[in-house]
């Protein structure tokens, strides 16, 4: 049987979750290329992994640089697939520029609010009606101790209400766009009560948040379901929507730090494939309020974790092989 024929006889991921959410993958112009038959098969929800940071798009004040984030959403427009946008405003892949005037000093509140809302809106009206939501802050919240909020130039500049003022911003630039709160660690109790906390506010005071990104950056022993329903029921019990942002499965626990396994073991195949089984029978349990779930990459020949956090290490995170192959842990996602 040719490899042909066996893709052929493999069902599409998002037709299998139509009925759920959307299904999505994080992509760049090198796997749009070189994953494309896979992506334009199985997904029906683009991410841009890079090309949409602030440093992709406005590297220098003013000159903004639309070509790769352009071409994605060309691919996407040409294979009827809907985006997400990540991300407008973080702490990482920011220039330096926008935090400092002419002499190297910080600016002041109204000058890095006024770059904020020139950012957002010029790269939001560009893609307006093509980018069906937009993580609009990102991992603004603190990982743990006493503070809610991590320290960041944005914070320090501006003060807390940064974040306010972002999702009022991206709102003014595209009203039909569901703008969300994206973070790691999102299942962590400790961090899940940070989160809620920041989201509940930014509810009461009718800031125009429409959801929380989940990131998923999850492994073999952690997190543990119990903590990921508790996080999914405690977040939408203010009315939000939830995604699962940047999904993988790392076949490393947090603590192993080996950097001699070629290939993954049984073992950990199977912890794997029974993991994602359960991940994604808890997933369909909430689709009233979950409403996209995206892989952080579409197969294992591309993934952020080779090298991280543990550098010369090769990781093996998604449903797809090295070679494109559904994996068993694929199949147990598609039969339900």
């Amino acid at each position: 049987m040719t490899t042909s024929k066996v893709q052929n006889e493999v069902p599409s991921l998002y037709k299998e979750y139509e009925d759920y959410f959307l299904m999505g993958a994080a992509v760049n112009p090198l796997t749009i290329k070189s994953q494309k038959e896979l992506i334009i098969k199985h997904f029906n929800s683009l991410t841009a992994e890079n090309e949409l940071k602030f440093e992709s798009l406005q590297p220098e004040e003013g000159t903004f640089t639309f070509d790769q984030a352009d071409q994605l959403l060309s691919f996407a427009n040409d294979y009827g697939k809907k985006v997400r946008g990540h991300t407008l405003v973080w702490h990482n892949q920011t220039p330096d520029w926008v935090f400092t005037n002419k002499n190297g000093n910080s600016v002041d509140r109204y000058t890095l609010l006024e770059r904020m809302k020139t950012h957002i809106s010029t790269v939001m009206e560009r893609y307006k009606g093509q980018i069906y939501s937009w993580d609009v802050v990102n991992e603004a919240v603190s990982d743990s101790g006493a503070n809610l909020l991590r320290d960041s130039k944005w914070k320090d500049i501006v003060g807390e209400d940064f974040i306010d003022k972002a999702f009022e911003y991206a709102h003014l630039a595209d009203p039909n766009a569901s703008l969300f709160y994206n973070d790691y660690n999102e299942s962590n109790p400790e961090k899940r009560e940070k989160i809620y906390s920041l989201t509940k506010g930014l509810v009461e005071r009718g800031v125009p948040i429409h959801g929380i990104g989940l990131q998923a950056h999850w492994n073999l022993y952690s997190p543990t379901l119990d903590h990921i329903r508790t996080a999914i029921e405690r977040y939408a019990s203010l009315g939000l929507q939830i995604h699962i942002t940047e999904m993988d499965v790392s076949v490393f626990g947090s603590d192993d730090k080996r950097t001699d396994v070629k290939v993954p073991t049984e073992e950990m195949v199977a912890k794997q494939t029974d993991r994602y089984n359960s991940f994604f029978e808890l997933l369909r349990e909430y689709s009233d309020v979950i409403t996209s779930v995206t892989f952080w990459g579409a197969a294992d020949d591309y993934t952020w974790l080779d090298n991280f956090p543990v550098r010369g290490r090769k990781n093996w995170p998604l449903l797809f092989n090295e070679h494109h192959q559904p994996k068993e842990s694929f199949w147990k996602v598609i039969n339900r």
